[in-house]
């Protein structure tokens, strides 16, 4: 059997001479422990059994704890940079102990280990945030030095850059520790993807924030499944799983991510939409006070969707990040591409 694939714009032949049985033989899915992370494994996990035809004993799910997981009792900024939610999964990976792994791009490196990547994009939920409180319906509702709990830097700057008056303390923890937090009135409102609170069936809970307000993460909302490159029966497998519209926003806007060398200590945001061949990408930068914003607006042609997230950097709207004095000092290359505009605000 013969399959093409492509990957970096360049179009592979898969030979598959034995194919494995995995009837008899367990595929074996990698993920975080927590409620959110199952789900969406379960989610994965079952769209394998349906494009396969395989029963649910064939496709097991393996709980993985990472460094990410276990230190919750200091921020992520502190406790290291890039690959907290997924060194442990990947070593287990790249160890032949599961086939595949299952992340929330979100949560990922720009940068894979070698010989490990994604090219399975499941289609994108919801990529709002919600904004979430047992007392108040709204951002604006909220009381003069209410308390906000996040432990996102990205949406803590954008918070203070339209309400500089409200304290943001630290809020780590799943989904549900962070509930339990808000009842316990450690803080009186706090912030969840849209796309989390659905896929753990808690669709009452999601009150979307506009993107003009809060700018969601990058690839906020998509499921990527990883897996060892070399396997050419995995990826045989995972092929029918592929949304291309989604694989195509991923890859713009984590090219915008590292061309800016973005981690968890850079408050950044972005989004793309897909109109028929056009392609309609946003992207910010924030200092972490939210006293300063920089953002920027393209629209291209959906050809080379990593060029549009590069270019979008490479003239204009900054250069790789080593500094937040650096960003702000160096933002203003002159810009070659047209259509591209960038919009400087400060608070």
């Amino acid at each position: 059997m013969y399959l093409f694939c492509i990957q970096d714009n360049h179009i592979y032949m898969v030979i598959n001479s034995n194919k494995r049985d995995f009837k008899a033989n367990k595929l074996k899915i990698g993920t975080r422990g927590s409620p959110l992370a199952l789900a969406q494994a379960l989610e994965v996990k079952k769209e394998i059994i349906k494009h396969h035809k395989l029963n649910d004993q064939s496709v097991e799910i393996i709980s993985i704890s990472t460094k990410g997981d276990r230190v919750t009792d200091r921020p992520l900024t502190e406790i290291g940079g890039k690959g907290l939610f997924t060194e442990e999964i990947e070593n287990k990976l790249f160890h032949n102990e599961i086939d595949i792994a299952v992340h929330s791009m979100k949560d990922m490196p720009t940068e894979f280990p070698t010989g490990l990547g994604i090219n399975t994009f499941l289609k994108r939920e919801d990529f709002r945030d919600s904004f979430v409180s047992l007392k108040y319906n709204s951002i604006n509702e909220l009381p003069v030095g209410a308390v906000v709990g996040s432990s996102s830097i990205r949406r803590k700057a954008q918070l203070l850059s339209i309400r500089p008056d409200l304290k943001v303390v630290e809020f780590r923890g799943n989904v549900q520790t962070r509930l339990k937090k808000l009842e316990d009135g450690v803080a009186d409102a706090t912030f969840l993807a849209c796309a989390g609170l659905i896929r753990l069936g808690m669709k009452d809970l999601v009150n979307p924030i506009s993107p003009e307000v809060m700018m969601p993460a990058i690839a906020q909302g998509i499921i990527g499944i990883e897996q060892r490159l070399n396997d050419n029966e995995i990826t045989e497998l995972l092929f029918p799983l592929n949304h291309e519209q989604t694989e195509t926003q991923a890859l713009v806007e984590r090219a915008f991510l590292q061309v800016l060398d973005g981690s968890c200590r850079t408050p950044i945001g972005s989004i793309s939409k897909i109109d028929g061949e056009k392609i309609i990408f946003s992207g910010q930068v924030l200092k972490p006070d939210g006293t300063e914003i920089i953002s920027g607006h393209w629209e291209g042609l959906v050809g080379n969707p990593k060029d549009l997230g590069f270019g979008s950097i490479q003239n204009g709207l900054a250069m790789p990040i080593t500094s937040h004095a650096s960003l702000f000092n160096a933002l203003f290359i002159p810009s070659v591409l047209s259509g591209f505009s960038i919009s400087v605000s400060q608070q």
